[in-house]
């Protein structure tokens, strides 16, 4: 019997990517699949059939790279576009090549919450003329968005920050429109200035272990001749 052809198609940034994929019979070992350099892997959705498929996983990477879990994925298919994310990726431990990846499919008329990744630009003035240290408190951020309004992304511009002890909260991103933040994150800090380290507290000695256990030695030793006198 042939097998179905599918299409994965990314749009982001106006660029369009595709990946073929094809279903994967019951009796399609996964080892075998791996062994052909690719990957087995799922779509499923509340109102969508559970359908095992098999990607590249050449292909599979790139888009993975540029999407994340947090930008739409379209199935393009005979029966019709299935828009989905990227919902979960088994990594191997050993090798850090993807053994299996699950796609969910969701309800295109609801809000959806996901983690996005947080990408910074700008130059801030208080680490380049004041030497402070610019510290990432967050990397992502969940926000709540209907699937078509997904960002794959959300900058952080961090030329805002112009003297030491500046910050940046989640409140003061700009986030594109249909996007919310989640309920309670508005005054989390996703960026600050930090003081630059004292010339005391970069050129501190360091602790002397071999004096402290001398010293500790010495002390042990006194006190088994205090604990003979009182026995005697």
């Amino acid at each position: 019997m042939s097998l179905a052809f599918f299409t994965i198609i990314h749009i982001m940034t106006g660029t369009m990517i595709e990946l073929n994929v094809k279903s994967r019979e019951s009796d399609h070992d996964a080892r075998d699949i791996r062994a052909e350099g690719s990957i087995p892997a799922v779509f499923y959705g509340k109102k969508t059939p559970s359908t095992s498929i098999i990607i590249s996983e050449i292909e599979f990477m790139k888009v993975w790279k540029k999407a994340g879990e947090s930008t739409v994925v379209t199935l393009k298919h005979a029966g019709g576009d299935v828009d989905a994310l990227i919902h979960d990726v088994d990594i191997d431990p050993v090798t850090g090549v993807p053994r299996h990846a699950d796609f969910y499919v969701f309800d295109k008329s609801v809000k959806i919450e996901v983690a996005v990744p947080l990408e910074f630009i700008g130059v801030s003035a208080g680490v380049k003329d004041f030497g402070g240290s610019l510290v990432k408190v967050l990397h992502e951020i969940k926000i709540e968005a209907l699937p078509s309004n997904l960002p794959s992304h959300i900058e952080v511009d961090i030329s805002s920050m112009t003297e030491i002890g500046s910050q940046i909260t989640a409140a003061e991103l700009k986030l594109p429109a249909g996007v919310a933040l989640l309920e309670g994150g508005a005054e989390e800090v996703v960026a600050l200035v930090a003081a630059p380290k004292s010339e005391e507290e970069e050129e501190s000695a360091p602790i002397d272990l071999s004096a402290i256990e001398v010293a500790a030695k010495g002390k042990e030793k006194t006190g088994e001749g205090e604990s003979e006198e009182v026995a005697g």
